[in-house]
């Protein structure tokens, strides 16, 4: 278990080297009963509230567009 912790400690260091720094996110639990139901629910108010809004759709098309050799 020492070598797993060494190992570790030194990739942090590295990290830390390269100017990053840990934080902690909480995230929802993803094993609660209401999970899914809770998902459905924020997904359909996005949906209903994107249908609603043509500029936030012409928005999202030409930000979509923009991506274009973002990445290597």
């Amino acid at each position: 278990m020492l070598h797993v912790n060494l190992r570790v400690q030194k990739y942090r260091d590295a990290l830390r080297m390269a100017g990053l720094r840990p934080v902690q996110i909480w995230v929802p639990d993803t094993r609660t009963p209401d999970f899914a139901q809770e998902c459905r629910r924020q997904c359909r108010l996005v949906a209903q509230a994107d249908m609603a809004d043509q500029n936030m759709q012409t928005f999202m098309n030409e930000a979509l567009a923009d991506v274009d050799g973002w990445t290597a």
